[in-house]
């Protein structure tokens, strides 16, 4: 139903809402209200003309959220306006959790691709597979849906059926029922890399600091605590997300000291933000690797580390997003997310615009080996000395142990130049260290 809303009524709430706001702000106060009016009457002439105007016909509640969009969206590229859809879904991606079947999907050929199923939900125990298609939801042809319309369908309420018809290489096609259950978003995911623990953060969700509890404590179990050289955080392509979750994250690997600060426009709504004792990485060396596509709460965490030199920043400069926004509220008509206060890393930098740049700079990098001909060496030489030791290993390895234990590389996905980088690094911090320890 189309709502009937005169110029007058319209230009009276509007300058009801925009008077009351400011009244609570003394900056604001010295605002002309006259000149609000006449700016308003401006506003009013604009919309009355479109409504009945413009070549089709628009909703008053198109007109009213694309003018609020087009005035938060002036202000910077991170104000803006959230209708009740999209702070629905930007809530779940800040909490972390939902009700939904637990896979990870793509699109391909017009189906819904399953590219993993995470362990323990309701798609793993169904028994749903790597490559399978589904090719219906609840008797809906996916083809033709958007691959965000198909995972809007996919998600429910905890506790109902879903069914889907499986596509499956070398199977007759199947009807599969799941009950959706609470589902958590994997922010954190880590994986041994020989001695060295390797811990992926993708965005800092609720779940981000309990995620990197239970990564850290796996790699302990899965390497030995005694044997874990170091560790490598990767913060590449990290685009942010909660201000507290940065914070706890920073306050994991630092003894003492300010974590961030933020200030806003007031003198008065300065924050501070300190680590408490204990560090989840017990001293360890630590690399963070970042890049271009590091940005806000990954920053964060860089420059924390950074600036308290807890961990040695390696690859390329952070993005650059040294401001905080805040998600403000607006009833039934969802929310505004609004920029509120610019961050500062524990030195007092501010890296709005500038970013963090890396103590050691790494471009991503294709590696390979060049042809070399063989050169000659001692035992060519006529004459030369044998080497009268037996081919047994020596009483301290002689150095096969450690060439084992850094061979074979995992040639199931493509080299990682950066990452070879982090890992020779701590490699070579560790042995540094044994060294000088005896």
């Amino acid at each position: 139903m189309k709502t009937i809303m005169g110029k007058s009524a319209l230009m009276a709430g509007i300058l009801a809402l925009t008077i009351a706001i400011p009244a609570a702000n003394a900056a604001s106060d010295k605002t002309d209200k006259a000149e609000i009016y006449r700016l308003l009457e401006l506003f009013g002439d604009v919309f009355e003309r479109v409504r009945s105007d413009y070549v089709e016909e628009v909703t008053d509640e198109t007109l009213i959220e694309a003018a609020i969009q087009g005035m938060l969206r002036s202000l910077d590229p991170h104000s803006s306006y959230l209708n009740k859809k999209t702070f629905k879904d930007m809530r779940v991606q800040t909490k972390g959790e939902f009700g939904g079947l637990g896979i990870e999907v793509t699109m391909e050929g017009g189906y819904v691709k399953v590219v993993s199923p995470i362990d323990d939900t309701p798609a793993h125990r169904a028994g749903l597979e790597p490559g399978d298609l589904i090719s219906r939801i609840d008797n809906t042809e996916v083809q033709g849906l958007t691959l965000s319309e198909a995972v809007e369908k996919m998600r429910g309420r905890i506790g109902t059926d879903i069914l889907l018809t499986i596509l499956r290489k070398n199977v007759e096609p199947f009807d599969v029922t799941i009950t959706r259950d609470k589902i958590r978003i994997r922010s954190v995911r880590s994986r041994v890399e020989g001695e060295i623990g390797y811990v992926r953060i993708t965005s800092f969700t609720e779940q981000t600091t309990s995620g990197l509890k239970d990564a850290f404590a796996k790699l302990d179990k899965k390497i030995g605590a005694d044997k874990i050289r170091g560790y490598v955080i990767d913060l590449r392509n990290n685009p942010g997300g909660l201000l507290d979750q940065a914070v706890s994250v920073s306050d994991m690997f630092l003894e003492r000291g300010e974590v961030v600060s933020t200030r806003g426009r007031a003198e008065g709504n300065a924050q501070r933000f300190h680590a408490r004792p204990g560090d989840l990485a017990d001293g360890l060396p630590i690399v963070v690797l970042i890049n271009g596509g590091s940005a806000s709460a990954s920053e964060i965490v860089a420059g924390a580390l950074q600036d308290h030199r807890r961990a040695i920043i390696l690859g390329t400069k952070s993005f650059g997003k040294g401001s905080v926004q805040t998600i403000i509220p607006l009833g039934r008509n969802g929310a505004m997310k609004l920029t509120t206060q610019r961050y500062y890393t524990p030195s007092g930098r501010s890296i709005q615009a500038k970013g963090i740049e890396p103590d050691i700079l790494v471009e991503p990098s294709k590696v390979e080996p060049l042809a070399r001909r063989r050169s000659r060496s001692e035992k060519d030489l006529r004459g030369s000395l044998k080497n009268n030791q037996s081919g047994k290993r020596a009483p301290d390895g002689g150095g096969k142990t450690e060439k084992a234990k850094n061979a074979a590389p995992d040639t199931s996905r493509p080299l990682d130049y950066q990452l070879v980088r982090a890992l020779a690094l701590l490699r070579g911090i560790s042995l540094y260290r044994e060294q000088t320890a005896n």
